[in-house]
């Protein structure tokens, strides 16, 4: 009986850590490939055959393995923050009625 006790509290604290961390975790993206441009601030790196650009922004916290140069192959791991949401109302549907509101009568 005692072994029972050890393993539902040991589930119990892996389902909270695992919900924890899908509640507050960020999908983190990767690209792979040439650096087509670099600077303090950014860095482009192409992908693919149709070299499609990705500008990725990046400061003194980024952490890097080495000294990068354009040319030099890498794989850059990234997150997306908002940074503005404009809000539009949705469109009604064509042909919808429009629902009547009914006040209570006292």
């Amino acid at each position: 009986m005692k072994i029972k006790l050890p393993l539902s509290l040991l589930t119990a604290a892996s389902l909270a850590l695992s919900s924890a961390a899908f509640a507050a975790g960020v999908q983190d993206y990767q690209v792979t490939g040439p650096i087509a441009e670099l600077n303090d601030t950014m860095i482009v790196v192409e992908k693919g055959a149709k070299k499609e650009r990705f500008e990725i922004t990046r400061d003194a916290n980024t952490k890097a393995s080495g000294e990068m140069k354009v040319g030099d192959k890498v794989t850059v791991h990234y997150t997306m923050t908002a940074t503005n949401i404009e809000v539009k109302p949705a469109k009604a549907e064509k042909g919808a009625k429009k629902e009547a509101v009914i006040q209570p009568q006292h």
